[in-house]
């Protein structure tokens, strides 16, 4: 849910606004109407912007009220000016929304504002049309969940668990250029945190979480030597140091390093990285904390912006392998798949009965549990924020995850590690396309189609737009 500031603008000569008011109070409350049908909260200013004075005065009072977007409403023809001294007291994203009445030029309106923000360079979104087509709701909902998005991006805290893993480039990021672009600080926390603070753990809590993961897992496949009933504990407390760490630093998403000092030596940290991005845990529903494997700084921003857009957990997978036989994907990293992703229930039961977790496979010594299913079929947006000398552009791309008969599911996972989670995904670009211009070994996707608002994001960032397939 957005909160929304309407702000309507009107024309600046006496005698015009005494005819108006009323079709513009009226269109207004249509608007307004709309938004709080589809969920969102939202602030009316008390006048309308009839003067240079109240242009100043209702978006101030508009962004006294933090508001994560504000939407100016043209339904008659305004002066462009109201617009630019609104704008100049706006602090975040603008929404120009115009209704097409020949006898009322709000587009009139809009497109002369509208060309006077592109003059100064303030970025701003436009939608238009009549509030009953499907079409115009959706364009201005768009562009209101990707405002929204950028908007709580902003000012929030990424908690970096360890250094860059592995040498990879990909995955560390300039935290000067994550304030400067995105608006996002970096705390930089030792992974002996994790360590230290997980023999904290309330031993009784350890126990039950224990318990539930037995009792609903299809299987807890103890070996004796990479997976006792110690290790899952010794990964369960490991979790508990992460959630206290959350909080602790007030932090707003997350990435553990893990490889190769944890993995090596302590435990996976698999337990820790599916539950904290699920929406529950054994202890009942709580929020979905985004969490990168391999404390990969550009996965967990473009997971959190996927979270912001559509409220779902994400999906985070290696690009591990290709079944050119069926030109289909398998996106599969060690235990890094939220267990959400396994029915995409709402019940954690009904998820967790398809989950298996297996001893770790030679890659990890310090052994630990793996959280093995095979993700649950359907449509799903997949994104991937990367950087091209040095400057940010987005991937996206339409896909879908498949399923096929448990012969074929068994064959296809040992393919490749079959004791990780697995998702088989059909994705809309060619494979000569994707492995030309994707620019990382990493890829992170939601349920349903966010294309256009991606689009919408990138705009409001000012970065790279980079669409493959459909969504070019």
């Amino acid at each position: 849910m957005a909160r929304i500031g309407l702000l309507s603008l009107s024309d600046g000569r006496d005698y015009v606004q005494r005819d108006v008011r009323d079709h513009v109070s009226r269109a207004a409350r249509e608007l307004a109407a709309m938004l709080a049908d589809a969920g969102h909260e939202v602030i009316v200013a008390p006048e309308h912007v009839e003067s240079n004075v109240l242009a100043t005065s209702q978006a101030r009072w508009l962004a006294e009220r933090h508001v994560d977007v504000t939407v100016f409403h043209h339904s008659v023809w305004t002066f462009p000016h109201f617009t630019m001294l609104a704008a100049e007291s706006t602090p975040g994203p603008i929404l120009m929304v115009a209704n097409l009445d020949p006898q009322y030029p709000g587009m009139v309106g809009l497109l002369a504002g509208a060309g006077g923000l592109d003059q100064i360079g303030r970025t701003h979104a436009r939608a238009w049309g009549d509030l009953a087509e499907p079409e115009v709701r959706n364009r201005i909902l768009t562009h209101v969940r990707a405002g929204a998005a950028v908007q709580r991006l902003r000012g929030s805290t990424f908690g970096r668990i360890g250094g860059r893993p592995m040498g990879m480039y990909t995955a560390t990021a300039n935290t000067d250029q994550w304030m400067r672009v995105f608006g996002v600080d970096v705390e930089e926390i030792d992974q002996w945190e994790i360590v230290r603070r997980s023999e904290n753990a309330d031993p009784a809590r350890v126990k039950n979480a224990r318990g539930w993961i037995e009792r609903h897992a299809a299987g807890v496949r103890y070996d004796g030597d990479r997976l006792t009933p110690e290790l899952l504990e010794r990964q369960i407390r490991a979790y508990y140091a992460m959630r206290e760490l959350i909080e602790e630093w007030h932090l707003d998403f997350s990435g553990i390093k893990g490889q190769p000092e944890l993995t090596a030596n302590f435990c996976t940290m698999d337990v820790a990285e599916a539950f904290l991005n699920d929406p529950y845990d054994w202890e009942g529903p709580k929020d979905t904390h985004v969490t990168a494997t391999e404390a990969d700084m550009d996965a967990a921003l473009t997971m959190q912006l996927l979270k912001l857009l559509s409220g779902d957990p994400v999906l985070f997978a290696d690009v591990r392998h290709y079944h050119t036989e069926r030109q289909v994907w398998d996106l599969c990293n060690s235990g890094q798949h939220a267990t959400w992703y396994a029915a995409r229930s709402d019940d954690p039961a009904e998820n967790m009965r398809h989950v298996s977790l297996l001893p770790e496979v030679f890659y990890f010594p310090a052994g630990g549990a793996s959280v093995q299913h095979l993700a649950a079929p359907g449509a799903m947006t997949f994104a991937r924020l990367t950087r091209e000398r040095g400057a940010y552009r987005m991937h996206v791309m339409r896909g879908a995850l498949e399923q096929y008969d448990a012969e074929t599911n068994e064959r296809m996972m040992r393919a490749s590690t079959w004791e990780w989670p697995h998702a088989f995904a059909r994705l809309s670009p060619t494979a000569e396309e994707f492995l030309t211009r994707f620019g990382s070994n990493h890829i992170h996707a939601v349920p349903g189609d966010y294309v256009a608002d991606l689009r919408a994001v990138c705009d409001q960032l000012g970065i790279r737009y980079d669409g493959f397939g459909d969504a070019a």
